[in-house]
Order: structure tokens, then sequence, then C-alpha cells
């Protein structure tokens, strides 16, 4: 595999890889085991520093526990909270549900600390209210947690962007959805905040819809819309043609952003593990190409009329 240059994570000092490893797919889906333990192993040979998980991902947690706790100090280990669980006392976003869904996740995942957990995508009311970040503190102070954060898009993201006990962001940033590069990068920037950028390949918007499969199809239909509407090809980006593809080009994009840190990717297959890997190794894209691409989605939402806000 190829290796990437990491980026120093915010204010929280951490040094993450460009590439980070988004554990929903594998909860979700249900892999096998050793086919996951296999998978992490040779991305943290490879350089691949920040595990993406949440208690929502069913299974995830314990899945990543049982392959990698062993390499723990080799990992920036991230997870999600707020959602009600049958096993969890507590209402959703409140401090009880909250702290007992750290405890079992420091359980699921072997380890003594999580380094980020993030509030998973509450509505902003929420977040103004206190409680839920209130807890995240809570858990930070008693060691459990390193830093506090805020998982989500639009408003939500904009004001965890700038609450002085959110260190970590993490937010939709691909080549079809730039929302959240026009109002949260700039705000991330200014306040130091660490920024993981999910959904980079914006779920393979390139393909046809009948070859979009699993649980994220409302995403891929919107994005692929999106997609159509730039009228974007491989061809008018300026780029030299050998070898090149969407994947490639998207997973780029996004790394391109001034204020990403680092962008996940769910897998289940080492393949398009290596393959990522690859990618993000090639560096930014050439700032040409970024004007392209930013053009065409301009004119594009300006035709559509109505801004494109990140999807939900």
């Amino acid at each position: 595999m190829a290796t990437m240059e990491m980026r120093v994570f915010g204010r929280t000092g951490l040094s993450v890889s460009p590439l980070g490893f988004g554990g929903a797919p594998i909860g979700v889906l249900k892999t096998e085991q050793e086919r996951v333990g296999a998978m992490l192993n040779e991305m943290l040979d490879a350089g691949v520093n920040l595990i993406d998980t949440a208690a929502s991902y069913s299974g995830s947690e314990v899945a990543i526990g049982q392959a990698i706790s062993h390499r723990r100090d080799e990992y920036v280990l991230v997870s999600k909270c707020g959602q009600a669980f049958e096993d969890l006392p507590g209402d959703p976003w409140s401090e009880e549900l909250i702290l007992a869904t750290v405890d079992r996740a420091l359980k699921r995942l072997q380890t003594d600390h999580i380094d980020v957990m993030l509030l998973h995508s509450c509505e902003l009311d929420t977040l103004q209210k206190g409680e839920a970040i209130g807890a995240l503190v809570k858990a930070r102070e008693a060691g459990k947690i390193r830093f506090a954060g805020y998982s989500g898009d639009n408003e939500g993201v904009a004001f965890a962007a700038t609450h002085p006990d959110i260190a970590v962001v993490e937010a939709s940033v691909n080549f079809v959805d730039h929302a959240n590069i026009q109002t949260l990068l700039p705000l991330t920037q200014e306040h130091n905040v660490g920024v993981i950028a999910k959904r980079p390949i914006a779920n393979a918007a390139w393909k046809p819809l009948e070859q979009q499969q699993g649980t994220y199809q409302n995403y891929a239909k919107n994005y692929h819309e999106r997609f159509e509407a730039t009228g974007l090809t491989l061809d008018n980006l300026g780029l030299e043609a050998d070898g090149l593809d969407w994947a490639t080009v998207a997973l780029r994009f996004t790394l391109s952003q001034p204020g990403v840190h680092t962008a996940i990717i769910g897998t289940t297959n080492a393949d398009n593990a290596r393959r990522n890997l690859k990618a993000a190794s090639q560096g930014p894209l050439p700032e040409h190409t970024l004007q392209i691409i930013a053009a065409a989605f301009q004119l594009a939402q300006a035709k559509s009329g109505q801004p494109w806000l990140s999807l939900r």
C-alpha cells in the first residue's frame, strides 16, 4: 500500500491520516470478524490511523474492538452517541443516556478511553439546550473521552464548530455537496476545529442508480441527480486521463479542501481500501480542476433555483 502524510487534527494536537476508516458498513452488513480483522490490521500497517464508528452502527464497535484493540496506541478512535437504545437508560440526548453509551462503547471497543466522541446528528435546538454537550464534557473530565465533538450538517454543525467545548466535527464534504465547504470550513479554521469529512466520494454519485444498493440509497439518488446536473465528465477536468477514475477524483477533491483533516470511507472490501489509500496518497487536485468542479456545481445549483444543502 501507499503511505500518506499526516495532518494535525485541529486543536486536539493529534496527528491523523488523510484517509480514515468508516465503520458503518462492517456493522450494518454484519461482515465476518476474520475479514474485518484482516482489513483493519492491513490499513493500520499502511498508516491509516483514524477509525470511526458509532453506537448505532450495529456490531461495528464490537468488531473493531475485537480486531484491533491490541494495537490501541496506533490509532485515533472516534465513536458517536445520543440516540436511545433498548438496553440503555435515559431519553435521547440526555446526560444519562450519553454517559451510559460512552461506558458501553468503552467495553465494546476494549479500551479505557475514546479519543473523540461525537453527538450523532442531533438537531440544532438540542445542541443549544446544552445537556448533550454537557454530558460529553462530563465524560471528558472523567477521562473516558479525550475530546467532544458533533457529527452532522448545515446549521447544526455550524453551531457546533463555534462552541468552546467542541474540538472535532464530522460533516459531509464532497464534489457534489459544497454547503459545508462554503459555510462550515471557514468556521472550523477560525476556531481550529478538527474536521472529519464523511461521504467524501458522494456515495459513488457517478454510478447509474440501478447499480446503487444498500442502506444509503437516498443519498445516492440525490447525489446522482446533482452529478448529472453538473454535466461533469472525466474528460473536462483538465487531468491526465491515464488510469483516471471518479473515485480517485472525488476523494482527492474532498482532501483538497482547506480545513479538512481526514476523510472516512466505509468498506468491507480490502481491495477497495487499498484503492482508496492509493488515491489519498496522490495529494490535492490541481487548482484548475478544483475551479472547474466548483464552477459546474455553482451553475447547476443556480439553475435548480434553490440552494443545495448538505443531505441529511
